[in-house]
């Protein structure tokens, strides 16, 4: 075997690889350089799951998580627990990304409706507005034919 070396970095060297560490700081950063502070959460719960969205004023979608996603398996994912549980980790979420004000739209017949709105309350996130945007049919389907004796 030979002579081991140290290498060692010159002056240049160590800024060059201090530029590209900011560099790399500013792009995780991303969100508070575009300035948000505002936000649309969308609750979507159904039977079986729980699923929370959230995006920037114009809807483009900045995180999301849903009971499957954190661990929940079965029927404990469309339990509340599961749903404030995803609360939480998307407030998290919520404030990496610099926003303190959102709009919750409640979408479906779920379980974690309600609980997923309080745990959002609670983690501190200012509430603009809630509104349930759940389908709901106007005429229904077509009956079925009159039967013929």
């Amino acid at each position: 075997m030979g002579k081991k070396r140290i290498a060692q970095q010159t002056k240049e060297e160590l800024l060059e690889e201090k530029d590209k560490l900011s560099q790399v700081m500013k792009k995780s950063n991303k969100a508070k350089r575009r300035g948000l502070t505002e936000g649309r959460v969308y609750i979507s719960s159904s039977y079986n799951n729980t699923s929370i969205t959230l995006t920037d004023s114009s809807g483009d979608v900045l995180a999301w998580s849903s009971a499957g996603n954190i661990g929940f398996k079965g029927t404990k994912k469309a339990t509340p627990f599961a749903a404030s549980k995803v609360a939480e980790v998307l407030a998290q979420k919520a404030e990496k990304e610099g926003i303190e004000k959102i709009s919750i739209f409640v979408k479906g017949i779920g379980g974690g409706r309600d609980s997923a709105i309080k745990s959002l309350a609670s983690r501190g996130l200012d509430i603009i507005l809630i509104k349930d945007i759940t389908p709901i049919p106007h005429n229904g389907c077509r009956p079925r034919r009159p039967r013929r004796v």
